[in-house]
């Protein structure tokens, strides 16, 4: 069994704790789904947060999809100029005997526009 990466980003359109879980959760779910992964399959998930975003913090969606027993980290993305406001990224270790090439990484919404090279 191989350890993976997954990537994903979802842009909110507002900064509240009740959205940001909604958002999270709907792109939590897609990578999970996209890639025929069960929670088992999860080994840790690393979030980063535009610094715009201060309401909750991305891993409590996680939590309260029954992500409970897998390491996760919340951490703020660099502020650049001009950067796209509102997004929250992860990055999602696995175990996967499936290539690279077979991934499904998950840009949501407007967050599609962040990676037009790799999004589903």
């Amino acid at each position: 069994m191989a350890v993976r990466a997954v990537r994903g980003a979802v842009q909110l359109e507002r900064d509240e704790a009740g959205h940001m879980d909604q958002r999270v959760g709907a792109l939590l779910t897609a990578v999970l789904e996209r890639n025929g992964l069960a929670t088992d399959d999860l080994i840790s998930i690393w979030f980063t947060a535009t610094p715009d975003l201060r309401s909750e913090f991305p891993a409590a969606a996680a939590r309260r999809l029954g992500i409970v027993d897998v390491p996760l980290i919340c951490a703020q993305e660099l502020d650049v100029a001009g950067a796209m406001p509102r997004v929250v990224r992860v990055l999602a270790h696995i175990e996967s005997d499936r290539p690279r090439a077979d991934l499904h990484h998950v840009y949501l919404g407007a967050a599609a526009a962040l990676r037009k090279d790799i999004a589903q």
